[in-house]
């Protein structure tokens, strides 16, 4: 819409500075030595000599080094490439990166250099009605049994983020799974529909599968994530309808 070219990276161990900042081709170094002409620009370059964003995913994931070099590009929006030179950025090159902060594996903890020249946005989770509309996009599930599953898988998932006994629950990712789950295990039990009283059963054994591995319980509490996702299911399966009841 706006004409400025997007210029996409992942980060990760592999992303060296080499890679992010650009090389020379190594064919033509042997010919003709090394030169402007057979550098190879990498997306730091690219970014900057187009004027376009520079959008890195997972971006404490890429090791400090690689970081290291995004610097004197955002503070002075210029780098200096040995044996080519300066590249000089355009007006509209911007550096855009995105992490999880609550991942503390395989990540780097970014360096006040790097996070001083950074403005920062908070992004929290969809609420549930959007979320709702993922699962449904994104599984392709319609008819009865969908319009009770997708609300049921999105509560529980949604309830694994405020447990008082887990560090980080499940993303939007892990309704997906668990919906799609569920579905296949109902198709397999021979389900007649939402009504049926296996239904709450089988959506707990989905939740096992799907939302297990998902969600970090807190290290002082003597729990594990099948203790706490029974605790989620007996509160939107038996608790809720009984305090829902008449009488």
């Amino acid at each position: 819409e706006w004409g400025i070219p997007l210029v996409f990276v992942e980060g990760n161990a592999d992303l060296t500075p080499a890679k992010l900042v650009g090389h020379h081709n190594p064919a033509r170094v042997l010919r003709e030595d090394y030169s402007a002409e057979n550098f190879v620009p990498g997306p730091l370059a690219q970014a900057m000599r187009d004027g376009g964003f520079l959008y890195i995913e997972e971006f404490n994931r890429a090791p400090e080094d690689t970081l290291n070099t995004l610097l004197t590009a955002m503070a002075d929006r210029a780098i200096q490439v040995p044996r080519v030179g300066r590249i000089q950025a355009l007006p509209t090159f911007r550096v855009i990166a995105s992490m999880n902060p609550y991942d503390n594996v395989g990540t780097t903890r970014l360096s006040m250099s790097v996070s001083d020249r950074l403005n920062r946005i908070v992004v929290d989770y969809q609420d549930a009605a959007a979320e709702e509309r993922i699962v449904a996009l994104r599984t392709g599930l319609a008819g009865d049994l969908a319009d009770r599953l997708i609300p049921d898988v999105v509560a529980v998932t949604r309830a694994t983020r405020v447990h008082s006994d887990v560090r980080q629950g499940s993303s939007v990712r892990g309704a997906i799974d668990c919906a799609l789950v569920v579905n296949e295990l109902a198709q397999l039990r021979g389900l007649e529909g939402p009504g049926d009283e296996r239904y709450a059963e089988t959506v707990y054994d989905g939740m096992l599968v799907a939302l297990s591995g998902r969600i970090r319980t807190d290290e002082a509490a003597e729990t594990t994530p099948e203790r706490v996702l029974r605790e989620i299911w007996e509160d939107r399966f038996i608790l809720e309808p009984a305090t829902a009841a008449p009488g």
